[in-house]
């Protein structure tokens, strides 16, 4: 008979707990198929989480089969060729391959704030007359992250970026691999009432600041009332020489009528690109 309650009802009957569902324990699966399993995890998850589980799980994490079955995925032929030089050329320190994918730095703009979205902020910046401000652009640029530049005054202005390409996720093995090439590209123009001046030094430098290829780029002025002219300038470096480990980007620019305020060379979109070759 159930429990009278205090009006004469009878009271409900609790139900029965539910039994606790058994919790999967990833750490007792057998190492090669956790090593599965995580990597369908992505990279920054393996490296800031994971990693931190236990022993066993920082051992894979820090291992190399876990980052070579994540880029086995990729079955496109650039996928494949990069598994294939990857392979041929396997890094020393066991952090490597786990900051390239999570980094990923082939394909991608190495340049930070290559359009003044974020000021002059990650640049070092040289000003000359009135300095470096950045506008809106004149012309549009294809392609860019954002329609701004860095425009510059009367006299010289100079602006520059080193690459530390380690830090960016590859490794001296694959740097020294002969099987990847450096793209280079600035664009930059003038407003049409002013004509302009421009330069670009890209340089590839070694551990020890030693610089072991060099493109430089002088094309002739932009003349006064103009268009908004604007170009581009490009250059790829192949053959690259063993113990390239920064990229040097430094441009310059000023106005050829040597006007109070900003109407120099207008420069943008700036970019280092690194690519595997087929």
């Amino acid at each position: 008979m159930g429990t009278l309650a205090s009006r004469g009802r009878l009271a409900p009957v609790p139900a029965p707990e539910p039994e606790p569902e058994e919790v999967l324990d990833l750490s007792q699966l057998p190492p090669e198929l956790l090593v599965v399993v995580l990597s369908h995890v992505p990279p920054r998850w393996l490296l800031r989480s994971c990693r931190q589980v236990c022993r066993g799980w920082r051992a894979l994490v820090d291992g190399q089969a876990l980052w070579l079955l994540i880029l086995a995925r990729d079955q496109s032929v650039a996928g494949r060729a990069l598994l294939s030089l990857v392979r041929s050329c396997l890094p020393a320190a066991p952090d490597a391959l786990g900051r390239f994918c999570d980094r990923r730095p082939l394909g991608r703009n190495l340049i930070r704030n290559s359009c003044g979205q974020e000021g002059l902020r990650k640049w070092m910046v040289e000003h000359g007359g009135d300095g470096w401000v950045v506008e809106g652009n004149k012309t549009t640029i294809p392609g860019a992250s954002a329609q701004t530049c860095f425009v510059t005054s009367f006299r010289w202005c100079r602006k520059k970026q080193v690459l530390d390409l380690e830090e960016e996720g590859l490794w001296p093995e694959l740097l020294d691999s002969g099987r990847i090439e450096i793209l280079v590209s600035d664009w930059w123009g003038a407003r049409h009432d002013c004509g302009c001046q421009y330069r670009l030094i890209v340089e590839l430098i070694d551990a020890n600041q030693t610089v072991l290829d060099k493109f430089s780029a002088a094309p002739d002025p932009i003349q006064q009332w103009n268009n908004n002219a604007c170009f581009q300038v490009t250059h790829v470096f192949t053959n690259i020489k063993m113990g390239v480990r920064f990229v040097s980007f430094e441009h310059w620019g000023q106005d050829t009528q040597f006007w109070a305020g900003h109407y120099g060379a207008r420069v943008t979109n700036s970019s280092v690109t690194i690519r595997v070759l087929p």
